[in-house]
């Protein structure tokens, strides 16, 4: 079987510096928005970071306003909804999401992806790749302009996100898979992964999607410059574990974050059935009667790899 590749028309989901300055610019070439487009820097709380200097033209977004403790789960769709058009978001803007790293603008893209916007792009290695190329920053704080209406009911992607009750339907499907996005430490129940989070363990069922050495890192995914790997790399990681595009795949780690950075590669890759668990094992772990697995699965991968055709 041979690995899929980034489609032309998904891959520009995934931009670099170059790309988003050129279009800052008005310079861009090709067939890209000139106008209804929209940047936004996302970080959990106060614009700390977004005060030092921004892209300019950006607009802070609080990932509180897209989750909600003490679960993390995504705020109801009304109060979605809300949010976006308070933010001047229709289904048709344009919306450029980064971070000083790149985990919580996959989380806000996912949740939007799940609303209906259409477009949604993540800047390729977030605020660093931009600082890196040399490219301005500004301090004057930008504020979004509200629009009347997002412009179609939320959520218009509902497959994007499931819950517990869809988790535990398709863990007894056959031609589906709960992939873990987590350490292998998190994994196998050496550690919980987060000081909130007490229990250790990973759902019953769940196969291991790699991840990074804790639960802030995504070393198996993103290069050294913390740009996303090359796509055929995390497909390998995947393919070792039974994890293919023909399955219905859903996404995990703790509370959503790592689990929507792979959902995005998934769909960078044109994977189609794909989503995240929005309650991670924050929620799952929660409930006591949920079964619970530790220690290395029976047959391990790492040291009994799935052969496959590359």
């Amino acid at each position: 079987m041979v690995l899929a590749a980034c489609k032309p028309r998904i891959c520009k989901k995934l931009v670099s510096p170059d790309w988003l300055y050129n279009l800052i610019n008005g310079e861009t070439s090709e067939k890209e928005p000139t106008k209804d487009y929209k940047i936004f820097e996302v970080s959990w709380g106060k614009p700390l970071e977004y005060d030092k200097g921004h892209i300019p033209g950006a607009i802070h977004l609080d990932t509180n306003l897209f989750e909600r403790e003490p679960l993390w789960n995504k705020v109801p769709d009304e109060e979605l909804e809300e949010v976006l058009v308070r933010h001047g978001i229709t289904r048709d803007t344009t919306v450029i999401l980064y971070e000083s790293e790149t985990a919580a603008a996959f989380r806000v893209a996912v949740i939007m992806m799940y609303a209906g916007v259409r477009d949604v792009k993540v800047l390729d290695g977030g605020l660093k790749a931009w600082k890196a190329a040399g490219f301005p920053l500004e301090v004057r704080p930008n504020c979004p302009v509200p629009v009347k209406s997002f412009g179609v009911k939320v959520p218009a992607f509902p497959e994007f996100l499931v819950d517990t009750q869809e988790v535990k339907k398709l863990l007894s499907e056959e031609n589906a898979l709960l992939v873990c996005v987590r350490s292998w430490a998190e994994y196998i129940g050496e550690t919980s992964g987060y000081a909130y989070i007490k229990a250790k363990g990973r759902i019953k069922g769940a196969v291991w999607g790699h991840g990074g050495s804790d639960a802030y890192h995504m070393e198996d995914y993103r290069n050294p410059d913390n740009t996303m790997k090359d796509l055929h790399e995390i497909e390998r990681n995947w393919r070792q574990w039974g994890i293919t595009p023909e399955k219905r795949v859903v996404f995990s780690c703790g509370t959503g974050w790592r689990a929507s950075e792979a959902f995005f590669a998934a769909y960078l890759m044109g994977w189609e059935n794909i989503a995240v668990y929005d309650g991670g094992w924050i929620e799952w772990s929660m409930d006591e009667s949920n079964p619970i697995e530790t220690g290395p699965p029976s047959r391990n991968p790492l040291e009994d790899p799935i052969k496959c055709k590359i």
